[in-house]
């Protein structure tokens, strides 16, 4: 089982985890992608309780993902947006999205599609010249500066 302080460790995606991999956190980013903004919005949606909620809000603030923006001071309302640092889970939670719709689910609920034409899209691994990058082909090495290891 990894340690949380995952010292000596090189795992991006364990560290990751710890800001997003609960279900309600990539539920609220899902959410938040696809135009959401409101607490109550987030609590229809998602059936989730309200302290539970204001607890992955507040993280998701303060690990930058998101930002609170007031649109009320009588009483104090706030809208939440995703950040630049935010907006880049897209491409995550549409790879497993797409993961999902192949292997779990029975009916696809969306279908992502380019605006401009309406074109489907696909989460893709692709090399720094454009190429595509077959799983097969992958392969993760340590860094520059990183320990080898896990």
């Amino acid at each position: 089982m990894l340690k949380r302080d995952y010292e000596g460790q090189v795992c991006s995606i364990a560290r990751s985890l710890e800001l997003v991999g609960d279900r309600w956190t990539l539920l609220i980013v899902r959410d938040l992608i696809l135009g959401l903004s409101r607490f109550d919005e987030f609590v229809e949606s998602l059936g989730i309780a309200s302290n539970v909620l204001t607890d992955r809000l507040n993280r998701l603030v303060e690990e930058e993902i998101a930002e609170r923006i007031p649109y009320s001071e009588r009483p104090d309302r706030f809208e939440y947006r995703l950040t630049a640092k935010g907006r880049e889970l897209g491409p995550v939670l549409l790879a497993l999205m797409q993961w999902g719709d192949r292997h779990v689910s029975k009916k696809p609920p969306r279908i992502a599609r380019r605006r401009s034409d309406r074109s489907r899209v696909s989460v893709a691994l692709v090399a720094a010249d454009g190429s595509p990058v077959t799983p097969g082909d992958l392969e993760l090495v340590p860094g520059p500066g990183a320990r080898a290891g896990r």
